[in-house]
């Protein structure tokens, strides 16, 4: 194989060398690895120092511009709800104060600054469109070519389709609509009300930057929340570690009977407020309010058969998994993976990293997918050994 020294170089085999040289056209760039990690985030990056030593060819595809991006898009005034001294990769610790909590933005460069320091594999500006199989290896459409592989690592979280209900479109053209994810700053907003519909960590926040700009309503069930202030002193040198590194990463996992009786409420409505509180919320002006069920003559209505007369709405209803473009068996019903702790029992060498209580509660915060994606590496790694094993006794047997 030809390789290119710098990390976010194209992989080209021997093979498509002599037919772009030859000017023989053909349908597809054939490129071939051992393991493709399919992310560039925090989990696809941990993937890959974990890997990078193994001797295996790998690629880290990542479908942002920059390494990071997915970061840099969120809101502006978004911080990270664990402190830096638990927001490092394994083999570089995160920069700053060890009880700041980071911005995204110095999130996204420390990922940047990971993946050159530890010269990773990632090729930017490569979306997946479809994971399939061929002749038992795995098959990638990437960018109209095509990418074959032993093995396949889906390190992205389940959201990755916005969620919105079918009647907001129903909603006047005069009121701004804005998913979570399109949310940005204040400035997007028209004077008036505006009613956040859900109210988990990303509604709370969201709600507490423009409570004092508008009048806010909040919509959305009760997710419960921490019972200690996460910026507080006690929260600083105890309470952290023990609710973020104790309960959420060894108490609350798939292998505890309470791990796994929660596991089902927190993959469908997310875990608990953990910044902000909904009594704050209320004590700074916002108004809690009912269901929304639908629209009448253009407004939100309420379950109790009331509208409100909101000029902006910003949608934090969550997202769909996404995964529609992965074309094998390892999706239920709902487009969810169906996996054991990362691995996919029905497609042996696929597994994911990423995924909301994947292995435990803790498994969407940046020390919980490092665990993850450890463990993920390890069973890629024994599977490469073993067919190489399984090879090697057949070479064997047919010499002799």
């Amino acid at each position: 194989m030809i390789t290119a020294t710098n990390p976010g170089s194209t992989f080209i085999e021997s093979g498509e060398a002599f037919r772009r040289l030859s000017g023989i056209e053909g349908p597809h760039i054939r490129e071939r690895f051992d393991v493709v990690v399919i992310g560039g985030g925090q989990a696809g990056l941990s993937v890959g120092y974990h890997l990078r030593s193994q001797g295996l060819r790998f690629v880290i595809l990542d479908a942002a511009e920059r390494t990071g991006d997915a970061w840099r898009k969120r809101w502006d005034s978004l911080r990270l709800f664990t402190p830096a001294k638990l927001d490092g990769l394994p083999g570089m610790r995160f920069p700053g104060l060890g009880e700041s909590f980071p911005t995204k933005d110095d999130m996204a460069d420390y990922l940047e600054s990971y993946a050159a320091r530890f010269a990773l594999p990632v090729r930017n500006l490569s979306r997946v469109e479809k994971l399939g199989r061929r002749d038992g290896k795995f098959t990638l459409t990437v960018n109209g070519g095509e990418i074959e592989a032993d093995q396949v690592v889906v390190a992205m979280a389940s959201y990755q389709a916005k969620r919105v209900p079918a009647f907001a479109s129903q909603l006047r053209p005069d009121i701004v609509q804005l998913h979570s994810a399109d949310y940005r700053s204040p400035a997007q907003l028209r004077d008036g009300h505006v009613l956040v519909v859900g109210a988990g960590n990303s509604g709370a926040e969201i709600a507490k930057e423009l409570v004092g700009r508008h009048p806010v309503w909040i919509s959305g069930r009760d997710v419960g929340e921490i019972p200690f202030r996460i910026e507080g002193f006690a929260a600083r040198w105890l309470l952290t570690r023990l609710m973020l590194r104790g309960i959420f990463h060894r108490l609350l996992t798939v292998r505890t009977p309470i791990g796994r009786r929660v596991r089902p409420k927190f993959i469908r409505q997310g875990g608990p407020l953990i910044r902000t509180k909904m009594r704050d919320l209320l004590s700074l002006g916002s108004k809690r309010v009912g269901k929304i069920v639908g629209v009448r003559d253009g407004l939100p209505l309420l379950s109790d058969g009331s509208s409100l007369d909101a000029a902006n709405v910003v949608w934090c209803t969550g997202f769909h998994a996404g995964f529609q473009w992965i074309a094998l068996p390892a999706l239920g019903e709902d487009g969810e993976p169906e996996h054991v702790a990362g691995t996919v029992p029905a497609v042996p060498g696929l597994y994911f990293v990423g995924l909301h209580f994947l292995y435990a509660a803790s498994s969407t915060m940046i020390h919980g997918v490092s665990r993850d994606a450890r463990r993920i590496a390890k069973a890629v790694v024994r599977r490469a050994r073993a067919s190489r094993a399984h090879l090697a006794a057949e070479l064997l047997a047919q010499a002799g």
